[in-house]
């Protein structure tokens, strides 16, 4: 979870490296460093975040035409500048690295007894003075590069430079993103291809196992095993204002705004072209038409995505369907089903949790699997025997808006897909259910319009302490969703159950103080929720009701009542997702919070 660039050139490079770590700081931002080639070997690394670092390089005039950069997410000791990357080996080398290595206690006690002294508590440390062990034999950094790679184990995404080796960079991956940036007479590393969107857009995937040596003219590429190997080039259509804030004032906000967008073009396929089992990919026809049963893998507010689209795929496609954490079914003694779509979510299609369930998943024997993910060429689909990209577009805040609710679309056509295979979507049914998304991003947009209305809540929010969300049915997971989106920004601690468990147990909790969310769309669950509503309101609750504009209940004291627009039916969770989003980022701003960079917390999880 932290972010690395690199870059070769025969320009100064110290810019493109800040401005990569700049734009890789939604991935880690509890220190950060560089490491710069220039006759001899310079470093420069602060605690916080890219701009006192930056303040720090230019105080030293730095320059180089060969450097990498880091910025961190701590994970092996704290966060202080000592355990900031790049950590260098005897004046020699310096290594940035993303990951976790599993084995640097018994590295780390060998190379003790070779002599190596440790100066940070990281994990990192490990790799930098191994590396060196080797290049002291061999003086050949691509060589040195793989003898310690092929040690590490855990996850990892490393750069390496080398003070007698000025024209070349190496890096290796494994179970963490990274790639190579290809330029002119220049080429670059990052572990994301928006770092280097001011250098180029040729790109160049490495693959799980792969150590690459980088020179200004060259890329050299060996597998896991040693062996020589191409790996294609792609030309990224990511854009600078992709990544840019434009008029927002933070990109949790942007993102929030760009839903009516990101659904369109998501949707785009299904609406301009009809129900068709090739936006799967090659041979989803016959895979989709054998399954018998799925099991959604994810985690976080992906989980919470496959939640909804249980009760979609059983109550619409009528296929039995199971939704686990990753991190849990990797561990558990599960049994494997072959007739089993395995379906994985993952907006970034590197989250280490969701990976390595997948990796579990196809140990057992399981070949039918779906990748559902927002990030072209990235791991997760790239293992997966089928793939539905969404195409939201970059999403930069820690907190996933956009991601979300372009997965319950892609989820949504999932399960029209299964029921057509089984005949139990008709001609005309099929018609109504592509003409219900057709207005999806419209009812979205009418939802961010309340926007003015849900500022009003957030000013009563943000004095408070705790906050109880509660929905029913395919709303539950919303409510899920609003409890963690206030909870990861505005630090407020949020619960969220099912409205009629209040009863038995957390209506214990309930009293004036704390403000309880309600989703209740009118569905055929809400005179049940409003008999849930008057459990609170008995108990001195004060609830904050999120209602359509067809329920027929109004504000009465105690209870304040937002209308999103007219019932959307089963899409609703989708409409009902935006104003909690926006729940939680203006309670986040009335505190004063790092909204797009919650403490604790980064984008791509790729650490266990």
């Amino acid at each position: 979870m932290c972010g690395i660039v690199g870059a070769l050139a025969e320009r100064n490079i110290v810019p493109v490296l800040i401005d990569g770590l700049k734009r890789l700081e939604y991935r880690g931002y509890d220190s950060a460093g560089i490491a710069i080639l220039n006759g001899g070997l310079r470093r420069v690394r602060r605690v916080g975040r890219v701009a006192e670092m930056e303040a720090e390089a230019r105080a030293q005039n730095l320059s180089g035409v060969a450097g990498i950069g880091h910025t961190r997410w701590a994970t092996h000791g704290g966060v202080t500048e000592f355990n900031a990357h790049p950590i260098i080996s005897h004046g020699e080398i310096a290594v940035v690295h993303n990951g976790i290595i599993e084995n640097h206690d018994r590295i780390r006690a060998r190379l003790k007894g070779l002599g190596y002294s440790f100066e940070s508590q990281t994990d990192t440390e490990v790799i930098a003075h191994l590396i060196h062990h080797y290049y002291t034999q061999s003086a050949d950094l691509f060589s040195a590069t793989r003898q310690a790679a092929a040690e590490l184990e855990g996850a990892y995404a490393i750069g390496v430079i080398a003070l007698k080796s000025p024209d070349m960079m190496c890096c290796a991956r494994m179970g963490c993103p990274l790639l190579i940036g290809l330029g002119e007479g220049e080429n670059f590393f990052a572990s994301d291809v928006s770092a280097l969107l001011s250098a180029t857009r040729r790109i160049v995937y490495i693959e799980e196992g792969d150590v690459a040596a980088v020179t200004r003219s060259s890329v050299t590429v060996v597998d896991q095993q040693g062996r020589p190997v191409t790996r294609p080039v792609h030309v990224s259509t990511l854009s600078d204002d992709d990544v840019d804030l434009g008029l927002y004032r933070h990109y949790m906000q942007k993102e929030i705004h760009e839903q009516p967008r990101a659904l369109s073009d998501t949707l785009e396929g299904v609406i301009s072209e009809g129900l068709s089992p090739a936006l799967f990919g090659a041979g989803a026809e016959q895979t989709l038409r054998e399954t018998g049963s799925v099991l959604i893998l994810a985690a976080g507010t992906s989980y919470y995505a496959g939640l909804v689209a249980r009760h979609w795929i059983e109550s619409i496609a009528r296929v039995p369907c199971t939704v686990e954490l990753g991190h849990e079914y990797r561990y558990r003694d599960s049994i494997p089903d072959p007739r089993q779509l395995i379906v994985t979510i993952s907006q970034s299609g590197e989250t280490l949790d969701t990976m390595e369930a997948l990796k579990r998943a196809k140990q057992l024997g399981h070949d039918k699997t779906l990748s559902i993910c927002n990030v072209q060429e990235s791991a997760i689909p790239r293992a997966s025997k089928l793939v539905f990209y969404t195409r939201a577009g970059a999403e930069i805040g820690v907190a996933s808006t956009k991601a979300f609710t372009t997965q319950l679309a892609a989820l949504f056509i999932l399960t029209l897909m299964l029921a057509k295979l089984r005949s139990r979507l008709g001609a005309e049914q099929e018609h109504e259910q592509i003409e219900a998304l057709r207005h999806l991003p419209g009812s979205v947009q009418h939802a961010l319009n309340l926007e003015p209305q849900i500022q009003v809540w957030a000013g009563r929010f943000a004095s408070k302490q705790h906050a109880l969300f509660l929905g029913r049915g395919l709303h539950f997971p919303i409510a899920l969703e609003g409890a963690l989106k206030l909870k990861e920004i505005s630090y407020i601690h949020a619960e969220a159950y099912p409205a009629g468990e209040l009863k038995h147990g957390p209506l214990a909790l309930v009293d004036s103080d704390m403000p309880v969310v309600v989703i209740a769309p009118n569905d055929a669950l809400l005179e049940k929720v409003k008999s849930n509503m008057q459990e609170v309101r008995a108990r001195g609750g004060e609830l904050y009701v999120f209602a359509d504009l067809d329920s027929h209940f109004g504000e009465t004291e105690g209870v304040h009542v937002i209308r999103t627009p007219r019932h959307a039916g089963v899409l609703s969770p989708i409409v009902h997702a935006i104003p909690v989003q926006l729940l939680a980022y203006h309670a986040a701003l009335q505190k004063g919070t790092d909204v797009d960079k919650p403490r604790n917390l980064a984008k791509s999880v790729t650490v266990e």
